[in-house]
């Protein structure tokens, strides 16, 4: 078994960055999904999506749920679906090293996953010439 990935993003944020990683990849070696948000969606039947996508992508090592912006309406549904059941962790601020690495690991379980794909974010961020 391996933990599941749950992109929730605004609009198509989370597919694109699934195709991406996938394209570079080749391959998607864990179970992976995405929750669009839209300016017009219910939180109410999003927060009932997120926990059908959770379930589904949850083989019995939990999911990890990946979101664009903190304090943003994709957060707030992951953090509360986060709230409900202690096999999910979420990181907000997601990017595509972020992706890439969770793909890049699927064998670890929860707890080091989020700590390798939140450490992959932050070292994806450079600034400038990257000196």
């Amino acid at each position: 078994m391996t933990v599941g990935i749950l992109l929730i993003c605004h609009n198509h944020i989370g597919e694109q960055l699934l195709e991406t990683a996938t394209d570079m990849l080749e391959k998607v070696p864990m179970p992976a999904g995405e929750l669009p948000v839209h300016q017009d969606d219910d939180p109410i039947d999003l927060l009932s999506r997120a926990r059908r996508r959770v379930a589904e992508l949850d083989q019995g090592d939990g999911v990890l749920v990946l979101t664009d912006m903190y304090g943003s309406t994709p957060s707030n549904i992951a953090h509360r679906l986060k709230d409900q059941d202690r096999r999910v962790r979420v990181i907000s601020g997601v990017n595509l090293p972020m992706v890439v690495r969770a793909m890049n690991y699927p064998q670890l379980d929860l707890a080091q996953m989020a700590e390798r794909v939140a450490t992959g974010g932050r070292e994806g961020i450079i600034e400038g010439d990257g000196i």
